[in-house]
């Protein structure tokens, strides 16, 4: 093959890049599989013939869209390796394999491409787990929004382990692993140019070595979810729906920085409902609660984690909120779309 004409520097996507020709293959492998370098990969075939140790199969997709592409804490492909990996973790899977898939709008930037290609790299490796497979599409200027990534995970469930929306039983309690509404204060600042005193950054991890050290010490967890889109509010109105109990929380147990009250209180946001990328919400018999919560915090990615409530019977599947005044709110679905295109 000639020389590659992929510039790194000034270069930017053009609609050979996905016509299946000589520039879209400069691309796979002088950006892709340099970077995500692996012996799958390395095969150039149209599929990865991977190794599956026993257990059950989990498997999840997801599409991620952010603007901005880049915020701080992280970039969209950063949260698109972790997304995919949290839900896989949130069955109690060991995530193995991951897919990916890029829809390019013309005119990106390749410097910008190259980032975030490296951002996922970055992300795959720290988890221990490789992208194997992929595929490259490109639509005219104007129809997309920079870069769209679906990521597609697969992972195994060790036997023994039943951790599920529809298993939270009245009398648990409600744990999670540290702020929420970091995520989402952190886009919309990046966004909107807004300054605050203090930085307010993205919390997109991994979150499946805690999960495995949770799970090692309390195997009985009866449910995990990742508060991603909608928030808190929304994962626990799903968890609710799902198991067919009632939720109540406590305001003062719940996590929340003040840069993030503070942000919320200035634009009239609830910080209950704005995106999480690094955190999870754990529901576990009581007995275990007080163990799981010290497990959780002798982890790095746990260490601000907290009882936040408890499993109540309610055939009408409500979710409400102990004020810190002593008054109780309801936390309903997400209505509308405060803050767009966060993950």
């Amino acid at each position: 093959m000639a020389p590659s004409s992929i510039d790194l520097t000034t270069g930017r996507i053009d609609l050979t890049h996905g016509a299946g020709g000589r520039s879209m293959a400069e691309l796979i492998t002088d950006l892709f599989q340099r970077a995500l370098a692996n012996e799958w990969l390395a095969q150039g075939n149209d599929q990865a013939l991977v190794a599956v140790p026993p257990g059950r199969l989990a498997i999840s997709t997801d599409s991620h869209v952010v603007s901005p592409l880049f915020f701080p804490g992280g970039d969209i492909g950063r949260l698109a390796v972790n997304g995919t990996i949290n839900d896989l973790a949130m069955s109690g899977a060991r995530p193995l394999y991951l897919a990916a898939a890029f829809i390019l709008e013309e005119g990106l930037p390749l410097a910008d491409l190259a980032r975030i290609v490296e951002g996922m790299a970055s992300a795959a490796r720290a988890a221990r787990v490789a992208i194997v497979t992929g595929d490259t599409k490109v639509v005219e200027r104007g129809k997309g929004d920079g870069v769209f990534i679906t990521t597609t995970g697969i992972g195994v469930v060790p036997e023994g382990i039943a951790i599920s929306g529809d298993c939270a039983q009245p009398g648990d309690q409600i744990l999670i692993n540290g702020p929420v509404g970091d995520h989402g204060v952190a886009i919309l600042a990046q966004r909107e140019h807004l300054g605050f005193e203090s930085e307010v950054c993205s919390d997109s991890a991994a979150l499946h070595d805690l999960v495995a050290a949770m799970i090692a010490a309390v195997p009985q967890i009866h449910c995990l979810r990742d508060p991603t889109r909608g928030g808190l509010a929304t994962t626990l109105n799903e968890l609710a729906r799902q198991s067919g109990v009632g939720m109540r929380v406590f305001e003062e147990a719940i996590p929340l920085r003040p840069a993030v009250a503070a942000a919320c209180e200035l634009l009239g946001l609830d910080p209950y409902y704005l995106a999480n990328e690094g955190k999870l919400v754990a529901i576990c018999p009581p007995d275990a609660a007080e163990t799981l919560l010290a497990v959780m915090r002798a982890h790095p990615l746990g260490t601000e984690s907290a009882i936040i409530g408890e499993v109540i019977a309610d055939p009408q599947c409500f979710v409400s909120l102990r004020t810190r005044l002593g008054g109780e709110r309801l936390l309903d679905w997400l209505a509308g779309e405060p803050l767009p295109r966060i993950c």
